[in-house]
């Protein structure tokens, strides 16, 4: 196996490797790069091939390099954080062992086992005093040293046998809650059939190579992103898109990693294979995801740190006034961290991967907090609260010209453009059996505004009222009774001038979602007591809209770079913002928002800049989002409140001598595992 540095700040670095490796492989990488001198914290994840060091100085990454390929490694690109390491299931032999066996075993013997155990947890202690640290590491140790100096090697046993069971299943659960999330979207796929010289072979997938031409049937996964260069299939893209109808692929298609081909074959030649494909790309996005750390898991861990030093010197004073190193060593095994830094992390993972089974998509630990405090929602209203698919109602001409050749006209341009209102007017000329040759020049598409060309040797224009009427200066009184009556019906209005005269009004429909209305008002019901609509029509057409949504407050006739000012006023004023949206017009808006929100069939940019997705297509998912920050928040809050009462609990008994450290000791990692178990409720059998 050869690994590659991908990732590099001081102290920290990622190396990545191409060739698929095993959980006991992941085992013993990780155990070998433990032993390197300088090394201080590993994780080997083996589904994305990558290992997570942290270290001292330059010196241990060379020796790291050199363990794993035998050679510096030198390639960099930049950060992304993790920590840990690999681990399997956490076993209970160690338990068996210490109950039925050491009793059985010489004096001697569990000395020797007592100090051995005792040495990795001791080497931590004095590795975080001599950095300065008073941490959860310099807390256990300390309690180990008390009990050996009062040869109580039954404790020692007893608190390490603790420890270590909690350190695994830390490592075990933060794994696989991690593995979970990611296996959702990962694709597993061993062997792939390809043409090579003529013959079809079935080889393994690590031996695929971007000159074959990979073959795809029915039933079978696609193993890479490329192109269909022969065949034709039905495909589901469902992995990809939320869409759960198949689509026809055929000669000179895109076909992606990870959707299914359900009736036909294709012939394949990739583009990109392995670690470079889009369902790659975006388990990688989920196993980097808990960068995006929740605001409250750091404010939690930064109080428990706090802690440490107090538990110190009460211990220290315990032993003062008692001289019981037995009740300063019960003082020293309580801490506060252990259950705040593994359940908090694991409450954000269990709600993310919660969320990717009912299609929502959410890109961190913050967004989840944010969604949780979300006061305010701000609605675009084309293609976000409506269908998208506007149609053309009516059409009414200026005096001079008539309905067919407005609309006519108005296709003529419209035909050179993809976008939803484009197409509605295209179609709308096909319905009425209108031929638009093109007889104008070039077109000049102004974003967000309208289109202006030269037809006959006149200027055209079509576009927004505040295209047509501010911009170019074209007086629209003669058609203002149509386009207030249009207005009032709740049509968006497109104008078409001619020779700065307003040539006619076609008067568009975009259909309201159906579960546009219920999303309103569920939202109200959740206490959401801000929700706001933006749209680029006029006054009249945006109220009629509203007042069938059942939305009080709205914003006719913004622009894109005013929907983003409108977000930022809104977060000025004190509220938290959700804003949803689909266009690249969104998009300001969007990152501006504390969490924007887009649709599985939004822009790519929108995509691209969004917190979340709604990977299903429906609005109703995102009351699943909010719920699911609430209830991740929820969970966090009433494990900080069990956390600080039960191990003030057991400090309390510590300190009066009614627990002793062993019992301390249990008592404790019993909490932990409990807020744990509480933290990952979602993703367990019958959780909620």
């Amino acid at each position: 196996m050869k690994f590659v540095l991908v990732h590099r700040i001081p102290g920290r670095a990622r190396l990545r490797c191409e060739q698929r490796f095993g959980p006991r492989t992941a085992e013993a990488l990780a155990d070998g790069l433990d032993a390197v001198d300088g090394v201080e914290g590993v994780r080997v994840n083996p589904r994305t091939g990558s290992v997570l060091l942290v270290y001292r100085d330059e010196g241990t990454l060379s020796r790291a390099c050199l363990f794993l390929n035998g050679a510096p490694c030198t390639a960099e690109k930049p950060l992304v954080r993790d920590t840990g390491r690999a681990e399997g299931r956490p076993g209970l032999f160690p338990f068996f062992r210490y109950l039925f066996l050491r009793p059985l075993l010489p004096v001697a013997v569990n000395m020797v086992t007592a100090f051995s155990g005792a040495l990795p947890y001791l080497r931590r202690c004095v590795a975080s005093l001599s950095r300065g640290r008073m941490d959860v590491d310099a807390l256990d140790g300390a309690a180990i040293a008390v009990s050996l100096l009062r040869r109580d090697f039954r404790t020692v046993g007893l608190l390490t046998l603790l420890l270590g069971f909690g350190d695994a299943l830390e490592r075990y659960t933060q794994k696989k809650s991690l593995e979970n999330l990611a296996s959702h979207l990962a694709l597993q796929v061993d062997r792939v059939w390809v043409q090579r010289d003529g013959e079809e072979m079935l080889i393994p997938f690590s031996e695929l190579k971007a000159s074959d031409l990979v073959t795809v049937r029915a039933g079978s996964a696609v193993p890479v992103d490329g192109v269909v260069v022969r065949g034709t299939a039905l495909v589901n893209e469902s992995s990809m898109t939320g869409e759960p109808m198949g689509v026809m692929r055929t000669q000179g298609a895109s076909v992606y990693a990870g959707t299914v081909v359900e009736d036909g074959e294709i012939h394949v030649h990739p583009t990109s294979i392995g670690k470079d494909t889009r369902m790659q790309q975006i388990v990688r996005f989920i196993e980097n995801s808990e960068q995006l750390k929740a605001g409250i898991q750091g404010r939690f861990e930064k109080l428990a740190d706090r802690a440490v030093p107090f538990t110190f010197a009460l211990a220290g004073l315990v032993w003062l006034f008692t001289r019981s190193l037995t009740r300063a060593a019960s003082v020293l095994l309580v801490d506060y961290s252990c259950a705040l830094r593994l359940a908090t992390p694991l409450a954000i993972l269990a709600a993310m991967n919660e969320g990717v089974k009912h299609k929502v998509m959410v890109k961190g630990g913050r967004f989840l907090e944010a969604l949780a405090s979300v006061d305010t929602v701000v609605f675009d209203k084309t293609g976000t609260l409506t269908q998208s698919r506007p149609e053309v109602a009516r059409v009414v001409p200026a005096p001079g010209f008539e309905a067919d050749e407005v609309l006519r006209l108005s296709a003529c341009l419209e035909e050179h453009f993809p976008h939803p209102v484009a197409r509605a007017v295209v179609h709308g000329a096909e319905k009425r059996n209108l031929r638009h040759a093109e007889e104008h020049t070039e077109v000049e598409y102004v974003v967000a505004h309208g289109i202006a060309s030269q037809w006959r040797g006149r200027r055209v224009l079509l576009g927004s009222r505040h295209y047509i009427a501010q911009d170019e200066g074209v007086d629209l009184t003669p058609m203002e009774e149509h386009i207030a009556a249009l207005s009032r019906e709740g049509y968006s209005l497109l104008y078409l001038a001619v020779d700065g005269g307003i040539a006619g009004i076609i008067a568009m429909e975009d259909p309201i979602r159906p579960e546009s209305p219920e999303l309103v008002r569920r939202l109200r019901d959740m206490g959401i007591a801000h929700v706001l609509m933006l749209t680029g029509d006029d006054v009249r057409t945006a109220s009629v809209v509203a007042a069938g949504l059942g939305i009080t407050e709205f914003r006719a006739q913004v622009l894109p770079e005013d929907k983003a000012r409108v977000v930022r006023e809104l977060r000025q004023s004190g509220r938290t913002v959700l804003m949803l949206g689909d266009g690249i017009n969104d998009s300001p808006a969007l990152s501006s928002a504390d969490v924007g929100v887009t649709l599985r069939d939004g822009a790519d940019l929108a995509r691209e800049v969004a917190d979340v997705v709604l990977m299903g297509g429906s609005l109703k998912e995102l009351v699943t989002a909010l719920e699911l920050g609430r209830g991740a928040m929820r969970r966090i809050h009433v494990n900080f409140t069990a956390t600080m009462v039960l191990n003030s609990v057991f400090l309390f008994g510590g300190l009066t001598g009614l627990l002793r450290p062993g019992l301390s000791a249990v008592f404790h990692n019993l909490t932990t595992l409990g807020v744990s178990l509480n933290a990952m409720r979602p993703a367990l059998p019958g959780g909620k």
